[in-house]
């Protein structure tokens, strides 16, 4: 049995919530009046500041859809009715108004609550999320099976409702969705939680009068028989009728013509913090008959709270925090992140080669390009959530000598794989690619983990993989890829800080395909890949205290692999155990493989290929999910004994 989670310690009291107290689960909200449900949201709103006080996590995209979240609720029939949180970091009011604010200390938790939708941890999460751009997807899906179903006689009248932030229209695939819900003419809600884009005017008490008006039963009634009755017209006269009709209604309403040429029926903009507003908008789309609808919210980020309202980034992502103040928790100074290290490097190679260019997806501050991009404004592209374009972008640029950087973090550049084989490999352009949070990334858990990276890239033809084993190695691998002009490269390195050693001014070229022997030993060999090297040392130690001292290998490249340097471990120990920090099908294999076309498996030595489970590891400190994916020191020195035939020894240590 699990123990029980228990949540940091606050930093100030919460505050009464006499009206939150009342609810349990939405259904609670649809007896309220529009009055009690305002005293919800602002209960809700200080509700949500207060808790991710304790936990830390994404607070300014939270605070930005209180009202929105309970006019959902109150409205819709959920979890019957379908709602689906594009991304999910916003969806911290969601979860407590959904049965499970006894657990929201817990929130991104080892053992508690997920920081994005999770479909196992509640029925009122229909679909996970995490990556953004897929709730438009995700709903026409579920309101295509539930047409699908109707037809054949099984009652399903739900409604599905996507909520989708103007961030994440910047994304191709939020256009393919909407263009085949046009087509298929499913009925599905879509809301544009519009905090940021300037694509409207101000809205105001005329803008939501229309847009009660334009989404009212009798409006649309009106405006179908006016559909049907030009349908009789001439065909060119029924088309000026209906762009007459949806240029006027753009007019009135401040945008919205693209949505509709996309096959939508726009309603908007309204003021996503004006539940006066809300209510009656949702409720006439709730009751609406036809095809697909898009409401149009505008709305703050950060709203309702003083010191995200006046940040710059909205207090977009937080540590713990004093509700009072602000003010952050910090921990112990410590040395630089990999993030940091990496921007600098690459800062001090673009200072040599005018040529070198960073492109970012919408992460210059995540992947650490925003120091970049002030040191060189016009060598510095961040091409919005737009991982595919972003790659063949690159690939365009390197056809041309310029020499691109692609910082992506390894679980989002997933989302640009084809074009990464198809635009820049099978090309051989030498395009870079810097993949930040390899490995597992602690509170961000599974979603954000980027643990295929060296799977899916080392089965690619040609390809450079580097995965640098502490800071100093990384401003080597940074200076390394910018060398590598004939075909394209990679480097991974991990979340969090390095190693606290001393950094040079600028990194040195390595040998491709070379690794470098650490420490000299006996019989056992520990060739580790990237930062698994350390706790390869710490092993190695403790195997010495028992009379098994351990040759220790920085493999450095993941491909090409240094095959003379795996055929002489292999040749001179009767152990070879490889640690890499990445699924199977990766480094492990690539050195199992050419082993045993080498026959030098069948020579007596005992290889065990170390890497993670295979499942996914939910959120916990990244210690606690290293030793859950055992791949700590403890466990390597397990390994060894194991494979030794000692396994009474490890249980005795």
């Amino acid at each position: 049995m699990n123990a029980p989670v228990i949540p940091p310690a606050p930093l100030s009291a919460a505050p009464p919530t006499p009206m939150l107290d009342r609810v349990r689960y939405p259904a609670d909200l649809r007896n309220f009046s529009a009055e009690q449900l305002k005293q919800v949201a602002d209960e809700l709103r200080a509700e949500t500041v207060d808790a991710v006080s304790v936990t830390g996590g994404h607070l300014g995209a939270s605070l930005g859809v209180v009202e929105l979240t309970v006019a959902i609720h109150a409205v819709f029939d959920t979890p019957y009715d379908r709602l689906i949180w594009d991304v999910g970091h916003q969806c911290y009011p969601h979860k407590i108004l959904t049965g499970r604010r006894d657990r929201i200390r817990t929130l991104r938790q080892g053992g508690g609550l997920s920081g994005f939708t999770k479909r196992s941890e509640s029925d009122y999460d229909p679909f996970g999320a995490a990556h953004s751009s897929t709730s438009i997807s995700a709903g026409l899906g579920m309101a295509v099976a539930r047409d699908l179903k109707s037809a054949r006689g099984i009652a399903d009248d739900r409604h599905v409702i996507a909520v989708i932030g103007d961030g994440s229209m910047s994304a191709g695939m939020a256009y393919e969705a909407m263009n085949n819900a046009g087509a298929l003419r499913s009925r599905l809600v879509v809301i544009l939680n519009d905090n940021d884009m300037s694509i409207s005017r101000p809205v105001g008490a005329m803008s939501a009068y229309l847009s009660r008006l334009l989404s009212s039963r009798s409006f649309l009634n009106l405006r179908e028989a006016a559909v049907k009755m030009a349908r009789r017209f001439p065909s060119g006269i029924e088309r000026s009728a209906r762009r007459a009709e949806e240029f006027a209604r753009g007019f009135l309403t401040g945008g919205g013509t693209l949505f509709e040429e996309l096959g939508f029926y726009y309603v908007g903009p309204i003021d996503g913090h004006n539940l006066d507003h809300l209510l009656p908008v949702l409720r006439n789309v709730r009751d609406a008959d036809g095809g697909p609808i898009l409401v149009h919210a505008i709305t703050q980020k950060g709203k309702g709270y003083g010191p995200a309202e006046e940040s710059a980034d909205k207090l977009h992502a937080v540590s713990r925090f004093n509700v009072v103040t602000g003010e952050q928790a910090k921990g112990p100074v410590g040395a630089p992140s990999y993030t940091k290290v990496f921007g600098n490097a690459l800062i001090a190679e673009a200072e040599a080669d005018p040529d070198i260019v960073a492109i970012t997806a919408a992460m210059p501050t995540g992947t650490g390009l925003d120091a970049f991009a002030k040191r060189f404004p016009d060598r510095c592209f961040d091409v919005g959530i737009a991982e595919q374009h972003a790659v063949t972008f690159a690939a365009g640029l390197a056809t041309e000598g310029i020499k691109p950087f692609c910082a992506i973090y390894s679980t989002f550049l997933q989302r640009g794989y084809d074009q990464l084989v198809h635009d820049v490999v099978l090309q051989g352009l030498p395009v870079r690619f810097a993949m930040d949070r390899a490995g597992l990334v602690g509170a961000d858990g599974a979603t954000h983990a980027g643990i295929f990276d060296i799977a899916f890239l080392s089965c690619l033809p040609g390809i450079v993989l580097m995965a640098p084993s502490d800071e100093v190695e990384l401003m080597h691998a940074v200076a390394t890829a910018a060398a590598i002009d004939d075909r394209p490269s990679a480097l991974r390195y991990p979340r969090g800080e390095g190693a606290g050693l001393a950094l040079p001014a600028r990194g040195e070229v390595m040998p491709i395909g070379r690794g470098r022997i650490v420490r000299e030993g006996g019989g056992v060999a520990l060739l580790a890949l990237g930062t698994r090297l350390h706790d390869a040392l710490r092993a190695a130690d403790e195997l010495a205290q028992r009379g098994l001292p351990a040759t220790v290998v920085d493999a450095r490249f993941a491909k090409p692999l240094d095959t003379a340097l795996i055929e002489q471990l292999a040749r001179h120990h009767e152990v070879l155990v490889t640690i890499e920090e990445g699924s199977s099908g990766g480094f492990g294999s690539a050195v199992l493989h050419h082993l045993a076309w080498k026959g030098l498996l069948d020579r007596g030595v005992r290889v065990r290929p170390m890497v993670l489970p295979d499942r996914f590891i939910d959120q916990d400190i990244q210690s606690k999910q290293l030793a859950d994916a055992g791949l700590t020191a403890r466990d390597i020195v397990a390994t060894v004994l194991a494979a030794l035939g000692r396994e009474v020894a490890v249980a005795r240590a």
